[in-house]
């Protein structure tokens, strides 16, 4: 993930972020900075986040081969996560109608909010020798799907996912 790429991803995505009837104040030193307050920054490496999540639950025998159970997400962060993700098709048709970009963007970043705090929350992976069980398959699926959301959404803004930062 260069440089160049940072620099391009920031500029489209400090643009599209604001509404058309605002004025428009970039902050140069803001964007170039790697750290949360940067909101490009913090929705790409939530993506890159969710990217490890899975490459880990795969290093530890959490694999997707028993399905989605949704009744195994038990817990208010698995909710709130399910929630956020629901909202998407509704924002993108929003954004789309009212011809507003910035509310996918806007959207992009309270998701990214709502999967670091399961993240922090929830397990994906088994701790040490204990066994997988159905939660950490299913947080997997959860998993994916934020994977998913991110991805496209950024997509939709002109601005890259990367895998790895």
């Amino acid at each position: 993930y260069t440089t160049l790429f940072r620099s391009v991803d920031a500029a489209r995505y400090a643009l599209v972020r604001v509404s058309m009837d605002t004025q428009v104040d970039i902050d140069l030193d803001l964007l170039s900075q790697h750290s949360n307050d940067n909101p490009v920054y913090y929705v790409q490496y939530a993506h890159v986040r969710a990217c490890n999540v899975a490459r880990n639950a795969a290093e530890h025998g959490v694999t997707r081969d028993a399905g989605f159970d949704p009744a195994a997400l038990d817990s208010e962060a698995d909710e709130a996560l399910l929630a956020a993700l629901a909202q998407f098709p509704a924002q993108v048709a929003q954004a789309t109608e009212l011809r507003e970009p910035h509310r996918i963007a806007r959207y992009l970043e309270s998701l990214a909010a709502t999967y670091h705090a399961w993240y922090g929350q929830c397990r994906v992976t088994p701790r040490g020798d204990d066994p997988v069980e159905p939660g950490h398959v299913a947080r997997l699926w959860l998993n994916d799907a934020v994977t998913q959301v991110l991805r496209t959404g950024l997509g939709l803004l002109g601005v890259s996912a990367p895998e790895r930062m």
